[in-house]
């Protein structure tokens, strides 16, 4: 005999756990929400193993109105998922430096305008405003930087994911271990959820928060292209004998990132798309730090001629292949599955105004505070795509 829940989400990261609270606390549902998860541990979830940044620098003008919706919500935690203790997410608000040469000069400037159209507090910097501002830092070959003043850094992702399930549950959410294996589907929609434990749940709706797996689920109910991929991504942790206070997290031109994490830095790179195979692969490289990244590094500050690889950890992205924007909202034959996928390692700082905007979706039928309306599943099959140009 199936359990019957008016919503079934699929995915307990940080994606299904914002929906989960939002579709729980609006005062307009009164239904059962179950959230699915494999590892309710979230020991190897892509939101435990992110490096915890939320920034406003983006070419897409809906992702930086989330990310502007994150920094009041990170700011504001306690207001919207207090209990009984204050909630710590630790927010470093050191902004992000996206640095670049002659070639990506224009891209700047491009992005620059939309980003304080749209009222983000983000400046241009000049090679020599550059040297002023942070002095410890090379600016040989740059062109000039664009510089997040306020808004931006970085928090503790595990602090605001634990903080998300628990009010959920005490909302009346329930969460529970477990793996879908199969959706029976009915006419146009979905019907059943079996798990591989054997029990069935029936739900009204199901929302796709399965991120790296959303691909997996979508073919369960019968979607053939769904353009979600995993793919690896290396973080590792290095000690320098100087530290900066005031240190932002720092996106060299090369893809190569770094940022202060205590008294120690951390860094990584987004790899070229010939290096970037989908993979649920796990394994560590340690050559992409020694021969690719440390170069890199030791160019860009000349204290990290001389640092100390401490650890090192791989998560994964769930990366849209075609534009590296995601895919939120309905799907037109599925006529009860809804997506919130393919955020491209955006999905932590994001999932605040996505767990609201589904909310509002299957609530009224529309969104209405931020339009999400342009990350439709309908835009892929029409071609429609909006490519995002500052993907770290």
């Amino acid at each position: 005999m199936s359990e019957t829940q008016d919503i079934v989400i699929i995915g307990g990261g940080i994606i299904g756990a914002s929906i989960a609270f939002f579709m729980s606390n609006t005062g307009l549902f009164s239904g059962q929400i179950t959230v699915i998860e494999k590892d309710p541990g979230h020991k190897n979830s892509s939101t435990a193993l992110s490096v915890g940044g939320v920034r406003h620098q983006f070419s897409t003008p809906a992702n930086i109105q989330m990310s502007q919706f994150a920094t009041h919500f990170i700011k504001n935690c306690d207001q919207y998922l207090g209990i009984d203790e204050a909630i710590n997410l630790y927010f470093k608000e050191n902004g992000y430096l996206f640095l670049a040469t002659e070639s990506g000069k224009e891209t700047l400037s491009t992005n620059l305008e939309i980003q304080k159209n749209l009222g983000a507090d983000v400046c241009h910097l000049t090679p020599d405003q550059i040297q002023t501002r942070f002095q410890w830092l090379n600016t040989e070959g740059l062109s000039g930087a664009n510089y997040g003043l306020s808004g931006e850094g970085w928090f503790d992702p595990n602090a605001l994911l634990q903080a998300f399930i628990q009010k959920a549950k005490s909302l009346g959410v329930k969460f529970i271990k477990g793996e879908v294996c199969e959706l029976e589907m009915s006419k146009s929609s979905i019907q059943n959820l079996k798990l591989k434990s054997g029990k069935s749940i029936s739900a009204g709706w199901v929302i796709n928060a399965a991120g790296p797996l959303a691909a997996n689920i979508s073919g369960m109910a019968g979607i053939k292209y769904f353009p979600v991929e995993s793919r690896k991504r290396q973080v590792h942790v290095f000690r320098c004998a100087e530290y900066w206070s005031d240190c932002p997290f720092v996106i060299d031109p090369s893809g190569v990132y770094f940022r202060p994490e205590g008294h120690n830095f951390i860094c990584g790179q987004s790899p070229n798309a010939d290096q970037d195979p989908p993979t649920r692969n796990s394994d560590l490289d340690f050559a992409q730090f020694e021969d690719i990244i440390w170069p890199i590094l030791a160019n860009r500050v000349k204290a990290f001629e001389a640092i100390r690889r401490e650890h090192s950890w791989a998560g994964h992205y769930a990366y849209h292949v075609e534009d590296q924007n995601p895919i939120i909202g309905f799907h037109p034959e599925v006529k009860n599955i809804v997506f919130a996928n393919g955020f491209s390692g955006h999905g932590l700082q994001h999932a605040p105004a996505v767990g609201r905007g589904i909310t509002e979706l299957l609530i009224s039928g529309r969104y209405q505070s931020i339009d999400l309306s342009a990350f439709s599943f309908e835009r892929i099959a029409l071609k429609k795509l909006i490519r995002e140009t500052e993907v770290v």
